[in-house]
């Protein structure tokens, strides 16, 4: 069941990430939410084997700001990315166009 409320939480960070942040016109609406609700449950999984207690603090805390922390940089990098490979196929697109 606490893996439910991983996965709501990581879906929520996610959405949270994809319209708080910019460049969100370069990626799809379910990518970066979709990371979160991954990102989360595998840090909570990974924790649980690492022997931390699904009814402790500890492992909430590391699994939430280890999700939030991951989907804000990969959306970030991603939307960077993104942007920079779209100007140069603008660029080398623009190179064959005739001026008028």
């Amino acid at each position: 069941m606490e893996l439910l409320f991983v996965a709501l939480a990581g879906a929520i960070l996610g959405l949270g990430a994809r319209y708080l942040l910019p460049h969100r016109h370069t990626h799809g609406s379910v990518l970066i939410p979709a990371l979160g609700v991954s990102v989360a449950c595998i840090l909570w999984v990974a924790l649980t084997w690492a022997g931390l207690k699904w009814n402790g603090g500890w492992i909430w805390w590391i699994t939430l700001l280890g999700t939030a922390a991951i989907v804000v940089i990969a959306d970030l990098v991603i939307g960077r990315v993104r942007t920079s490979h779209d100007d140069k196929l603008l660029h080398t697109l623009a190179k064959g166009a005739v001026a008028r």
